[in-house]
């Protein structure tokens, strides 16, 4: 057990929710909707494959209803504009689908289509105070990240937002990080105040549970963290060869002896993992395999772990890229369909704050 009691609550609840998931018969009698979703600030990588989309198409795959968003307005909380907007949208669509996720099983939208979704940030925000979305490490990780830009409002409520992204469609699970826990508590909190506030006690949110991943972290070439904004990632749109020249250049260490430790060695314990975690064996094993081989031998395995890992996703990423009208007609259909929910979801909240004229 850990020293902090909401993470025990939480990883207590988790751990419920994975073997409600794996059950199929507890399935049926609990219906379960998982929201997850992606900022468009760029293509996504190997990171977000790895920790992220084999597990939505795997929930999925066991017929847990999944909504995935494309949190297209979020991409402004900590930046002036928007970028390649559309490019990058579009991008999250094809990757998503060459991953396996399957349109007729889950709903693929964007923020800015939805626009009951965003109005639910106007009650919501009567139920947070100014000093806790200060407090929420979200934002002040995020703040941090902008080398000293001025905290915008959009910044500040951003858990908000995200509260209202779960909110929205009743999800009931979450999947993330354990670094990603405060903004899922943050929307446990907003529901139960909602609740208690405007409901008189009647349940209109069900307060929602995170799913927490065990995947381990991947670091970036440079030895960061992976991040699009930091340009150090092997994004899922690179070829096999633009793969092999970013590997190659990967910070690792001068001992000639590959081993995973770590915690004194990172960086080379990081690229054992991505191999590991593509070729479906532990790190220690494929530390064994490079044995004194040194880095150039380790880069060499993890080259040949992420193109072989990766060769079905970039097959079915060219044949749908293909085919642009097919991708916005996804993207149109799954914001029809969030759209209806979340017009569904304002109505009630009118109706419990009495604002039905």
């Amino acid at each position: 057990m850990s020293t902090d009691p909401s993470f025990d609550a939480a990883a207590s609840r988790s751990v419920l929710l994975h073997e409600l998931i794996d059950d199929p018969e507890s399935s049926g009698r609990v219906k379960l909707r998982v929201l997850t979703g992606d900022r468009p600030t760029g293509p996504l990588h190997i990171g977000h494959y790895l920790a992220s989309l084999r597990s939505r198409v795997e929930l999925q795959d066991k017929g847990i209803e999944s909504l995935v968003l494309v949190a297209d307005y979020q991409v402004i909380t900590d930046r002036d504009s928007v970028g390649a907007i559309q490019d990058n949208v579009m991008g999250c669509v094809l990757d998503y689908l060459a991953a396996g996720i399957d349109p007729e099983q889950s709903t693929i939208f964007t923020h800015s289509a939805v626009p009951a979704l965003n109005q639910l940030l106007l009650p919501f925000l009567s139920l947070v105070t100014d000093s806790e979305l200060r407090r929420n490490p979200t934002v002040k990780d995020e703040l941090a990240a902008t080398d000293g830009r001025p905290l915008s409002g959009l910044l500040l409520t951003y858990p908000v937002h995200q509260a209202a992204d779960i909110l929205f469609c009743h999800a009931n699970v979450v999947p993330i990080g354990r670094d990603n826990l405060p903004h899922v508590e943050q929307t446990r909190l907003i529901a139960r105040r909602f609740n208690r506030r405007y409901a008189g006690g009647q349940e209109v949110f069900r307060e929602p549970d995170a799913l927490l991943s065990d995947a381990p972290l991947v670091l970036g070439l440079d030895g960061q963290k992976m991040s699009k904004s930091r340009g150090n990632s092997v994004t899922l749109a690179a070829t096999a060869d633009e793969t092999a020249a970013l590997i190659r250049k990967a910070r690792t260490d001068s001992e000639r002896r590959i081993t995973f430790e770590p915690g004194r060695r990172p960086e080379v314990s990081s690229m054992l993992t991505t191999a590991a975690l593509f070729r479906g064996e532990s790190p220690q094993q494929i530390a064994e395999q490079v044995g004194d081989g040194g880095a150039a031998q380790l880069k060499k395995v993890v080259i040949e772990a992420v193109n072989e890992g990766l060769a079905g996703h970039r097959r079915r990423r060219a044949e749908l890229a293909a085919d642009q009208a097919y991708l916005r007609d996804v993207l149109r259909a799954g914001n029809a369909r969030a759209d209806e929910i979340a017009e569904a979801t304002l109505a009630t909240v009118r109706q419990v704050m009495q604002m039905t004229y």
